[in-house]
């Protein structure tokens, strides 16, 4: 079962979270991901690379940078990247599939994590943080007198609280329905928009462990599935999931969050079409 191979490091991800709001100066991170634009969003996406956790692993991290009044951009960047551009994955993914399938993941990947993440950007609205307010965030820091495990604690609570409940409750759900909504795989399973479409918005919803998507396209393929199918399972089943989206429910507008699944359902679909003609 997917929560009982993935809690551990949820509950890490909830731990370095609020770690990261009580000890990392927020003018600093101000400095390097509060401010609107392409540059703060491609900083976010370069911080996720050492991360390489899954969706789920990554979302109490993304919101807590939130929390802390880092950018929208910066935020889904940090969060997508993790997953979808892990290097490892992506070393194993050539080994087992491919380099072909391994080059396509990489470039319709770096799409993904910085271009649904600058486009969700612009749609939040302008976030300028001009140099005073960040001097004010760091002077305000100064004087915060709680003792640490004080602030630790209160902060560890809120982020647990928001983000754990409801991503069990998410898994549970996702796990009890798995039955009906994967299709039986034959050898129709070809390269048609019937089979692409449903698969793209499925591997959207649901939440597997990190690089868990290669043996299951690999088995996938055995069995018959074509590879226009397999690229999308490829792209969207690491890169967000319905409990991670849940997960960030309360740091980001609902419209970005439903604008970031359906573009990922898009470039799932796109780079599906793209290795039926190239891999």
């Amino acid at each position: 079962m997917y929560f009982l191979a993935i809690w551990k490091a949820a509950v890490l991800a909830v731990i370095l979270g609020s770690l990261l709001q009580v000890l990392i100066p927020r003018d600093w991170l101000l400095r390097l991901f509060g401010r609107a634009g392409f540059a703060s969003t491609l900083r976010g996406g370069l911080f996720a690379l050492p991360g390489m956790m899954c969706s789920c692993c990554a979302a109490p991290v993304a919101a807590s940078m939130r929390r802390s009044n880092v950018s929208v951009g910066a935020a889904l960047a940090f969060w997508i990247g993790n997953p979808v551009l892990n290097p490892a994955t992506l070393v194993f993914m050539g080994f087992v599939l491919g380099w072909g399938f391994t080059a396509l993941r990489l470039v319709a990947g770096i799409v993904l994590v910085f271009g649904v993440s600058w486009v969700a950007q612009r749609m939040s609205g302008p976030q300028v943080l001009p140099e005073a307010a960040v001097e004010a965030v760091s002077e305000a820091s100064t004087v915060d007198v709680q003792p640490f495990l004080v602030r630790w604690g209160r902060t560890l609570w809120q982020l647990f609280w928001s983000t754990i409940p409801i991503y069990i409750l998410a898994v549970l759900v996702l796990g009890a329905v798995r039955v009906w909504v994967f299709p039986h795989i034959d050898g129709a399973m070809a390269n048609s928009l019937m089979w692409l479409v449903p698969l793209a918005i499925i591997g959207t919803l649901f939440v597997i462990p990190t690089a868990a998507e290669i043996p299951i396209v690999q088995t996938m393929m055995t069995l018959g599935m074509g590879t226009a199918p397999a690229v999308a399972l490829l792209m969207t089943l690491p890169s967000i999931s319905l409990p991670s989206l849940l997960m960030l429910r309360k740091d980001f507008d609902a419209r970005v969050l439903v604008s970031v699944a359906l573009m990922t359902m898009g470039i799932g679909v796109v780079s599906g079409l793209i290795g039926a003609a190239l891999l």
